[in-house]
């Protein structure tokens, strides 16, 4: 028998009663063959080898007893496939049903309190989980600033089979899980060095949607709930929506005292220039500060790559951090 020493023995229950609360959710996805519209002739050759996420640690369930109206499928295993496009191939996630946040964070000297809620994009039916999610939050790691990849639910997923209802929608679910992960990291901001004032979301083409949803529709939380996470705040305090869905909806409001600051960026080679030029003309008219950045080329669906430095928009994410930096939210406390 191994007697511990007081002092080991007390670290060791320290570290079991800060990571149980954190219900881990680390089993990886079920591969599956590409799906028919992941498929470009012409593009790249699929590797032969099964698609894998990057590496990453454990992710955070968002509800560990399962998110309201998935109790029933938490357990279903996501699936990982392959998506071919014109220049590039990569790995997409969908059949989720334990939404999550993977989180990647600072080390301690480096860190300046500063968190970002990542929701890739991929039209609702998939996540592009690498380029717009973990190769990101790596990237703001390294400079301080903790990030939290979200899986979250998808209103149009692929791996739903046809002619099968879709049993989720993006205003309900997806929409719930943006908001859940905001309350969550603001919930246990202390665990994670964090100021919760300096929370924020950015997300890309359908991800985007998520951020203006919570951007519009947050609420103060619930001070009476049982369950401590629903007692924080939903509000971003900052949102970033990238070659963003969801611009052309006339149902959110803006003003200048409930919507927090926005960072916006585009290829002008996308569709999105001419809707994120009026979407900033939308924030100023509303006295909403903001600022836009697009790109000459890159396409639609740049993320983070690094195949293709001579590009200016390959360094966007270096003028959000400039961005961050000149509100005065990463200095550190």
């Amino acid at each position: 028998m191994i007697r511990l020493r007081p002092l080991v023995r007390s670290c060791i229950v320290g570290l079991l009663a800060t990571v149980a609360p954190l219900a881990l959710h680390a089993a990886a996805p079920t591969v599956v063959a590409p799906f028919p519209q992941n498929i470009t002739p012409g593009g790249p050759p699929i590797p032969v080898t099964a698609p894998v996420e990057s590496a990453h640690g454990a992710a955070i369930l968002l509800w560990p007893a399962g998110a309201p109206g998935s109790e029933a499928r938490r357990d279903e295993p996501e699936q990982i496939s392959w998506r071919q496009e014109a220049d590039i191939v990569f790995p997409v996630v969908s059949n989720i049903h334990a939404p999550s946040l993977t989180p990647f964070l600072p080390t301690t000297g480096n860190a300046n309190g500063c968190a970002v809620i990542i929701a890739p994009g991929g039209g609702h039916t998939q996540l592009t989980i690498d380029r717009e999610g973990y190769d990101l939050a790596r990237w703001l790691a390294e400079r301080g600033i903790a990030a939290f990849v979200l899986k979250n639910r998808l209103a149009r997923d692929t791996s739903t089979p046809r002619g099968t209802p879709q049993p989720y929608t993006i205003d309900r679910d997806a929409f719930a899980d943006a908001g859940r992960a905001l309350r969550l990291v603001r919930a246990r901001a202390a665990e994670f060095s964090l100021n919760p004032a300096r929370i924020g979301i950015i997300g890309f083409s359908a991800g985007g949607e998520l951020a203006l949803l919570t951007a519009a529709r947050h609420d103060a939380g619930q001070p009476g709930a049982v369950d401590p996470v629903e007692r924080q705040s939903s509000r971003p305090d900052f949102f970033a929506p990238i070659y963003s869905g969801g611009l052309q909806r006339t149902d959110l409001v803006w003003s200048k005292d409930a919507t927090p600051p926005a960072f916006l960026a585009c290829a002008y080679d996308d569709r999105m220039p001419e809707q994120l030029a009026a979407f900033l003309t939308t924030l100023r008219r509303s006295g909403v500060n903001a600022e836009l950045h697009i790109c000459h080329t890159g396409g639609h669906g740049f993320g983070v790559r690094a195949d293709r430095p001579e590009l200016p928009v390959s360094t966007w994410h270096q003028r959000f951090v400039e961005w961050l930096g000149a509100r005065g939210l990463l200095k550190k406390t």
